[in-house]
């Protein structure tokens, strides 16, 4: 199964460039991209997951109501982006729950940061995608985690899906920057070698980033954005079902297993 997901929260990554941005701005932005993502699924007929911080979902019915009417799963990306502290486990699941009506069993770290296994379990989730199994300078040093899913502490655990043997990862920044042919034999072999894929974007991606004295974003992160993305997304999801390859959303590829 290809395994899409989209991290729904405050669009605050221009603070770790120095600029500010309005909360209503950081709202609007995620809103707006937020359709657009789900526009794109309806119209290739793929399933995804929404990974959701409480705070966007309380400013953000419309698009909690699209994902759920659509077919979508709504999952918990913590209560705040940028404030995290174990309570929120379980404040960000209640909470989503009470917006949607419906049970979250799933669980992403902003920014995909480490987090207590235990917390989570005790928290209820059932599965957690909150790791990158792959070294990126600064960020990321987990070349010693399964590239595949693996139990622990009673939760399942899905990493961000990488190339094999190289570990290149295949999340948003490799979609932007490289050649869309390339980033799909990517995705092509890692398919092939694991059985599933299982790959991030944000709803701010598809808004147009290149305003450096707004946002602040080096070339690598605002490529491809903006109506740009919107392209690329649409030929890689058109990709995605000339292969065959079916869509879940990550609550039933666990079921599955």
């Amino acid at each position: 199964m290809v395994l899409l997901s989209f991290d729904i929260e405050e669009f605050d990554m221009a603070f770790e460039y120095g600029k500010s941005i309005s909360f209503e701005d950081q709202i609007q932005i995620s809103i707006q991209g937020s359709h657009s993502i789900l526009d794109l699924l309806k119209k290739n007929r793929l399933k995804a997951t929404f990974f959701c911080t409480a705070t966007f979902g309380q400013h953000a019915s419309e698009i909690l109501e699209r994902i759920l009417e659509e077919g979508h799963e709504l999952a918990s990306h913590g209560y705040y982006h940028s404030d995290f502290k174990p309570e929120h486990l379980l404040a960000s699941k209640i909470e989503l729950e009470r917006l949607s009506g419906v049970r979250i069993e799933g669980y992403r770290m902003a920014r995909m940061m480490p987090v207590d296994e235990k917390e989570i379990k005790n928290a209820g989730y059932v599965y957690n995608s909150s790791i990158n199994p792959t070294w990126l300078p600064g960020r990321y040093n987990n070349l010693h985690v399964s590239r595949t899913y693996f139990q622990d502490c009673g939760v399942l655990q899905l990493p961000a899906s990488v190339s094999p043997l190289l570990r290149f990862p295949l999340f948003w920044l490799s979609f932007h920057n490289l050649p869309l042919g390339w980033y799909q034999y990517l995705a092509k072999r890692t398919y092939e070698k694991d059985g599933y894929l299982n790959v991030y974007f944000h709803p701010w991606e598809f808004t147009d980033l290149k305003d450096k004295e707004r946002f602040g974003f080096p070339g690598y992160v605002s490529k491809n954005s903006g109506t740009q993305m919107i392209d690329r997304m649409d030929r890689f999801m058109q990709w995605i079902n000339k292969k065959g390859y079916p869509s879940a959303t990550i609550k039933d590829f666990v079921s599955s297993l």
